[in-house]
């Protein structure tokens, strides 16, 4: 069984940085893809960013490109992502989420291609 732990969230003013951490245990996840996902209240779950198995090729929404970085440490099992110059829009609860195996090195933009899934973490921009 894969549990993935959030943290890093919290509020910030608009402008201000957060990086967000996912660490997994149970299983590595050096074998698969990872994303980070959000959801705001009334909206539907939106991917951020996603990130293949080594790192190497990454996907980010158009909304957080330039802003967001994700990122990988697979000698400790986690993912991350890192956020500056964040805007109120930016304001949701954020999951990451993972695949145990991606036979290929590329990442995954659908959330019906992860398997696993965090509790979530708020993030809160004011303006």
């Amino acid at each position: 069984q894969v549990q993935l732990v959030e943290s890093g969230g919290g509020l910030v003013q608009t402008g201000g940085s957060l990086r967000l951490s996912c660490a997994a245990s149970g299983r590595t996840l050096s074998t698969g893809a990872m994303g980070w996902f959000r959801q705001a209240p009334g909206n539907e779950r939106e991917i951020v960013g996603a990130i293949s198995r080594s790192g190497s090729a990454t996907y980010y929404a158009g909304s957080v490109k330039g802003r967001f970085t994700i990122s990988r440490d697979n000698a400790k099992n986690t993912v991350y992502l890192q956020m500056i110059n964040l805007k109120p829009e930016d304001t949701a609860v954020y999951y990451c989420a993972a695949r145990l195996v991606s036979y290929s090195d590329v990442y995954y933009q659908s959330s019906g291609d992860y398997m696993y899934w965090g509790q979530g973490t708020q993030v809160t921009v004011s303006s």
